[in-house]
């Protein structure tokens, strides 16, 4: 700790000589020290600690520390007590109003600082400090955990062509400890995947498992080695188990199902929870709610099934307006009106435009580009929709330009920027002689910032060409040198962009010739592509920008927690998870002959068909027995492996426990078992089924056509019958049987 203390002072000097502002740490912590009102002594030591420990964890280490981990000592030693804390807080912690406001105010900044670290063991500290948040204070910190698990987890797991291995590896034992916990893996879906303004994150975890299990694409470069590769393989399909076997451990506990492969785990789990040791899996609904009781209440909501399915429909509904919206907005808008997700009045579709998450930028700017009547008129909400009053210039085309790119069209822009104009002069009518000077110089203001910040213009402008530009522009007048002067300042040193949050997929890939040559690229209002192996621990902008996010997310969303209890809820996470499933068994269950990948692969199977065939879902029940059935390569005996042996197996171990369940599919499971004793029968040497409907040419033949039919009790193979039973069965198939 001594050494520690020694690095946080050193740090402290260092921080001191690079930056403005720091000198007011010392008094500002004094001052916050005064701030803290806490009756008990105990309670207040233990909230300065945990705030201490998160400020100790925030310092900016020095550049050589990267190759000196003994410089970093201080920080990671602050990242494990908080760790060893977090899971180790009892009721009071996890109540308190003060201890939860200090992990936003601070911990939530500190994991913020360090979870895009490239030192791996402070990234290893904040995962493990996340899970406990996770699993221990969700009902309390909704929102937050909303931000962090795409930025922290998502972030490395959808990166499967050029992924840091160690950090890869890290998320994958991540999400395999976020499953023991089946309550935890319910909650977030019925609290995020269910909610208009939260992210998918059930889904996107799950994609990316999958992704991640069929390995990088063909012809993809990647920085993977070709074990490495395997063993995330391998990781990715064990956590895709995981989750099956999750899911059906809190459908077994809803409904009171014994399951024998689960029992043993909830044993070692109840035998486990001691003082020191608090797995995960000891956060039951209860606590859940007792967690909860001071900041959010727990819905009985969640257990209305209709109340369920009618949030879920309407984020699918929207969803798809949002996709149509990014190929065709016309048709998007129409389509979103007619489904009752935005009103029909211009103020309405501006309105969902303006705070809607999701839609394509560019796109966004096309349609207010628009001549029509209703793009217009919506145009003119969006721009009304600003209030401009005393803001600076600059500090309004920044605020107008947020929420979407301009479009390429000269035109079109011509109508935004004329409207914007006319909004600024009607907010500062004092700040111009017409809306005309404020619409030439919004253009001056653009340009300035593409000529300022475009690495291809070499010749930048100066302050004084700035001036000579903008001559005359107040109807004939000229504005204020020193006005302008200031202005070309502010410009010169902060670049105008658009939020960086809300760039997509289909952004980053479909930039057509418009966009390339359009005065979009020449303004220079696009988003920088950041390189995710900088050292962003230290970006002030990342910290804002994320910040931001947590503003809007707290703005967007209810506080309000909900705790998965209808067993019900299972059917949406089926329907949303089996598809990707059903691929990740079958592709290695039929490419692959290891027995770990096969054993992994049935075992997802086994789990699949439990869950599917309990929530009386046919389709997907049939989807995973037909296939498992397939694999048992019954209907073509001589391409009988291991594997299929295995395969048969486990089709009969499910005909055993989920018995009851089945329903139709027992229909592939007998005709599995046909086909398995018919093969037995022709291996001991029964005769095969043509020879009861063949026509003897005499009476010798008759004779023996008899004796055949007697079936006599056989006790001896005869030489090759296996060979000719696999070539008489293989004239059929099992979709034929």
């Amino acid at each position: 700790m001594l050494d520690a203390k020694y690095w946080e002072i050193s740090m402290y000097k260092t921080a001191l000589e690079g930056r403005k502002g720091e000198l007011a740490d010392g008094e500002a912590d004094r001052d916050e020290d005064l701030e803290v009102q806490i009756g008990n002594k105990f309670k207040r030591d233990a909230f300065l600690v945990f705030r201490a420990l998160c400020k100790l964890s925030m310092k900016t280490p020095p550049k050589e520390a990267l190759a000196d981990p003994l410089l970093m000592r201080g920080k990671i030693v602050a990242l494990e007590l908080l760790k060893i804390l977090l899971e180790n807080a009892g009721t009071v912690f996890r109540t308190s109003e003060r201890f939860l406001g200090a992990i936003k105010q601070y911990l939530c900044l500190s994991l913020l600082k360090n979870s895009a670290s490239t030192l791996m063991i402070v990234f290893q500290l904040s995962c493990s400090i996340f899970i406990s948040l996770v699993s221990r204070f969700r009902a309390g910190l909704k929102a937050e955990i909303g931000v962090f698990f795409p930025m922290i987890v998502l972030r490395v797991l959808e990166n499967v062509a050029q992924p840091n291995f160690q950090q890869k590896m890290i998320v994958l034992r991540f999400l395999d400890k976020l499953c023991l916990d089946s309550q935890t893996l319910v909650d977030i879906f019925i609290n995020y995947d269910c909610d208009v303004n939260s992210s998918n994150i059930f889904e996107r975890m799950v994609n990316g498992l999958l992704k991640t299990a069929q390995g990088v694409p063909p012809g993809v470069a990647t920085t993977l080695l070709p074990p490495q590769e395997a063993t995330m393989k391998l990781e990715a399909m064990r956590c895709l188990v995981a989750i099956l076997r999750s899911m059906g451990d809190w459908m077994n506990k809803q409904l009171r199902i014994p399951d024998p492969y689960s029992t043993k785990r909830f044993e070692d789990v109840e035998n486990s929870s001691e003082p020191g040791n608090v797995p995960m899996a000891i956060l039951n609904g209860d606590e859940s709610a007792e967690g909860s009781d001071s900041h959010s209440e727990a819905s009985n909501e969640a257990s209305d099934v209709l109340t369920i399915e009618q949030r879920r429909a309407y984020k699918l509904e929207l969803q798809e307006g949002i996709s149509l919206f990014n190929r065709k907005p016309k048709k998007g808008i129409e389509f979103l009106i007619k489904a009752n997700k935005v009103g029909d009045s211009p103020e309405e579709i501006a309105a969902f435009l303006k705070n809607a998450s999701d839609l394509n930028k560019t796109l966004i700017g096309d349609y207010l580009g628009e001549r029509e009547d209703l793009s217009l008129k919506v145009m003119h909400a969006y721009v009304d929709s600003f209030d401009f009053q005393g803001m600076e210039f600059d500090e309004a085309i920044r605020a107008f330009l947020q929420g979407f790119r301009l479009p390429g069209e000269a035109q079109k822009i011509d109508r935004i920027m004329e409207k914007f104009a006319e909004r600024y002069c009607k907010c500062n009518p004092k700040a111009f002689t017409s809306a005309d000077t404020a619409y030439v110089l919004a253009y001056s203001v653009i340009m300035l910032n593409t000529d300022s910040h475009n690495p291809m213009v070499k010749n930048k402008m100066s302050a004084d060409d700035f001036i000579r530009n903008n001559r005359g522009i107040d109807d004939g007048k000229d504005l204020p040198e020193e006005y302008l002067r200031s202005l070309f300042e502010r410009i010169s040193r902060n670049e105008i962009k658009m939020k960086e949050d809300d760039l997509s997929l289909h952004q980053k890939q479909s930039v057509n010739s418009n966009r390339i040559l359009g005065l979009d690229n020449i303004l220079n209002i696009v988003i920088r592509k950041r390189d995710e192996d900088q050292h962003m621990e230290t970006s002030d902008d990342l910290i804002r920008h994320m910040q931001e996010q947590f503003k809007e997310k707290a703005r967007k969303s209810k506080s309000v927690y909900y705790a998965a209890t209808d067993v019900v809820i299972l059917r949406f996470m089926i329907e949303v998870c089996w598809a990707p499933m059903l691929a990740a068994f079958s592709v290695p269950l039929d490419q692959s002959d290891d027995e770990v990948v096969i054993t992994l692969c049935l075992e997802g199977f086994r789990y699949a068909i439990h869950v599917t065939a309990v929530m009386s879902m046919k389709t997907h029940r049939d989807a995973f027995v037909t296939s498992l059935a397939k694999f048992t390569s019954l209907h073509s005996p001589a391409d009988i492996k291991q594997k299929n042996i295995y395969a048969i197996k486990a089709i009969v171990t499910i005909a055993d426990e989920d018995g009851n369940y089945l329903r139709e599919a027992w229909e592939h499971i007998l005709t599995c078992v046909s086909r398995f004793e018919h093969l037995h029968l022709l291996g001991e040497g029964a005769p095969p089924d043509a020879t009861f409907f063949a026509f003897p040419q005499d009476e010798s033949e008759k004779s023996k056509q008899a004796k055949s039919t007697n079936l006599p009790v056989l006790n001896k193979k005869g030489p090759g019958k296996i060979q000719y039973a696999a070539a008489s069965v293989m004239r059929g198939s099992y979709d034929g049987a």
